[in-house]
């Protein structure tokens, strides 16, 4: 155990040491960062940076990697507008119009230095955004193909992977279950007693949202085959009053009567919508894109289930609403709605051994408006 808080100890050095070097404080430096950091241009002498080297690979300026993708964004251009859509922002209800390419993108979002292939999200994309524009047609037209079910799950899967939103509640699912551990390991002794200072202090975990985002990424085919073998059904909008919205996290939650599952809401145009429900019976652990469990059926919305369909659209965004059309009710209604996003949700159930957690996600009421960090604001 020594040994590991040595270890421990000479981390927080190499990360201090980068952090100073990069003139930003230590918690904005990553571990894999800082060797990164230390390990480039040391034989001749100069300081580069991961940055600048990333730079010789990209060009001047690192990518900018969407985590909603531009196709599916352009779906809610506005035709008053041209080659633009109407935004909110949810945290002070600024409203401004962008284009897709300037909006839910982050500089490099898609490296991720905890896997091996570090734009390996990249080589999945390339089967899914392509065939976006098709995909959502073939749902309108009720002509649905392997490849049109594989294309929008793959679509959900990379939103609820690699997006903001998904990475803040991946990091609070994995620091609850690190508390809970070390916790239980204090409990019984397998840790070493704790500085006089800190005896009777709670445990402060900090997960990097890179973490959990690998995680995703490594079982992103898995997350997409398990939502092609759900049930769908696909949800038309014909109200030119009331269109769908999206957002920054095109990916709501709907809770039903079964605790065991939530349904996923996904907007794909102003008159399309998706509702997703996982088959609790169904073996995750097998990646079947034949979709042999795949189940779907259309329906036409009145004006009230619509209602309720953008409110939970408002209410599970991170950051920003999207829409195509300047009514008169939209700022309203999304200033209603915006004091919510999604949080997970733990309960710790004790067993004669230790504890079993049980996890999920609720939309929650916030006291302040979301501010995250990740993205780029309008």
């Amino acid at each position: 155990m020594m040994m590991f808080t040595l270890a421990y100890n000479l981390v927080c050095l190499v990360m201090c040491q980068a952090a100073q070097r990069q003139g930003v404080p230590p918690e904005r430096i990553s571990f894999v960062d800082a060797l990164r950091l230390h390990s480039i241009d040391i034989d001749d002498g100069k300081w580069r940076g991961y940055r600048q080297v990333r730079n010789n690979m990209y060009g001047e300026n690192m990518p900018l990697d969407h985590y909603v993708s531009q196709v599916h964004l352009r779906r809610f251009y506005s035709p008053v507008l041209g080659n633009r859509m109407y935004a909110i922002r949810k945290a002070d209800l600024k409203a401004f119009t962008q284009n897709s390419q300037a909006v839910c993108r982050i500089m490099d979002g898609s490296t991720n230095a905890f896997l091996r292939e570090d734009r390996a999200v990249e080589d999945f994309l390339k089967t899914i955004e392509p065939k976006y524009n098709v995909a959502v047609d073939k749902l309108i037209k009720g002509e649905i193909d392997k490849e049109c079910i594989y294309t929008i799950a793959g679509f959900a899967a990379y939103v609820i992977v690699c997006s903001p939103a998904g990475m803040r509640i991946g990091a609070e699912l994995v620091k609850v279950a690190v508390e809970e551990s070390a916790a239980l390991l204090e409990a019984h002794g397998r840790l070493p007693p704790r500085p006089a200072e800190l005896v009777g202090e709670r445990l402060k975990v900090r997960i990097d949202p890179k973490f959990p985002q690998a995680v995703g990424i490594a079982s992103i085919m898995q997350i997409a085959a398990d939502f092609g073998n759900s049930k769908w059904e696909v949800l038309h909008n014909d109200s030119d009053d009331s269109p769908f919205f999206t957002s920054d996290f095109p990916a709501a939650i709907e809770r039903t009567g079964d605790p065991r599952i939530l349904n996923r809401i996904i907007p794909l145009a102003p008159s399309l919508a998706l509702r997703i429900w996982p088959d609790p019976t169904f073996d995750t652990r097998l990646a079947d894109f034949s979709f042999a469990n795949f189940g779907c059926r259309s329906r036409k919305l009145g004006h009230e289930k619509v209602v309720m369909l953008n409110r939970l659209i408002v209410q599970c965004a991170e950051e920003t609403v999207f829409y195509r059309d300047d009514h008169e009710w939209v700022r309203p209604f999304i200033s209603k709605n915006r004091h919510y996003r999604i949080e997970p949700l733990s309960s710790r159930v004790p067993t004669p051994t230790g504890a079993f957690l049980i996890s999920t996600l609720r939309i929650v009421g916030s006291t302040a408006p979301v501010n995250q960090t990740y993205g780029l604001k309008g």
